[in-house]
């Protein structure tokens, strides 16, 4: 069996990553003066409790090799001989280039082991990673090879499509993710910008006046760009208000013809950590 492993920016619920026993490599965050390890020391909800109280705002950090190291040892402990770490774009962090490093570690330590390891530079933030993690944990159960798999995410990495909306730009600001002078036309005018992935950082795509609209852009640009051969699922991400998803959810299902799964599920407390309260992403593969 193949295992699979992931940074925890992957995003995908604790349903999900039970189901395919996925493990996670924890980013750190930083609140205070003290260090919490993603979704093991903290959870999400508990974060966005405290998020608008805080008066530093939030720094996140990679995983370490040494994390990576421990889940690729387990991993063999239990019986696995290929091993596929799908990492957050090498563009936005060094979680990749850790997992690389973890990779040549095993190999020091084992020099004589079979095992074969592949890490993905997935070119992708949050569930955009996570879509192709999940993906994989589909087609391993459907008989795919590592071969196989491993070919799906090189070939289709680049095409995983976001968008993400903000509620508060400050955020974004803070953590370099956008300018101020961006942030301040949109402001004034009430925009919201919507962002998406160009060459694997976060890039400005679009800028709509209110959240009805946001959901409209989002809609109409699943129609206009949606794989229809390679997206049977799409994930919503949402940071504090699961009313939103759902509410995107229910405009995908009746003004498009989409018949897969919609998946919605919360992001996690490094991505939030950089977008805010209040955001909403969605998630497929384009033409």
């Amino acid at each position: 069996m193949i295992k699979l492993m992931a940074d925890s920016t992957c995003d995908l619920s604790d349903a999900v990553l039970e189901k395919y026993n996925i493990s996670l490599a924890p980013l750190t965050i930083n609140i205070e003066g003290k260090t919490y390890r993603d979704r093991i020391d903290i959870q999400p909800d508990e974060f966005y409790g405290l998020l608008e109280a805080l008066p530093e705002f939030p720094t996140t950090g990679m995983p370490s090799p040494a994390e990576y190291v421990s889940i690729m040892k387990q991993a063999v402990e239990e019986g696995h001989q290929e091993i596929l770490c799908i990492c957050m774009s090498s563009g936005t962090s060094g979680s990749y280039q850790s997992a690389v490093l973890a990779k040549d570690y095993f190999y020091e330590e084992f020099p004589d082991s079979i095992v074969q390891i592949h890490v993905v530079d997935s070119k992708c933030m949050s569930h955009g990673s996570g879509w192709l993690v999940l993906k994989s944990a589909m087609m391993r159960e459907q008989g795919a090879s590592f071969e196989e798999i491993i070919a799906f995410n090189e070939q289709y990495k680049k095409k995983v499509k976001h968008f993400l909306s903000v509620d508060d730009l400050d955020h974004l600001i803070k953590s370099g993710r956008l300018t101020n002078t961006s942030a301040m036309i949109g402001k004034v005018l009430m925009l919201k910008p919507i962002m998406s992935m160009k060459d694997g950082r976060g890039a400005i795509v679009g800028k709509e006046r209110g959240l009805k609209r946001v959901l409209k852009h989002y809609t109409q640009e699943f129609i206009k760009r949606n794989e229809t051969t390679v997206t049977d699922f799409l994930i919503i991400g949402y940071t504090s208000d699961i009313k939103v998803a759902e509410n995107l959810k229910a405009k995908l299902l009746m003004d498009t013809d989409f018949t897969g799964d919609i998946h919605i599920m919360q992001m996690g407390v490094s991505v939030g950590t950089h977008v805010g309260l209040g955001a909403i992403s969605m998630f497929f593969v384009e033409k």
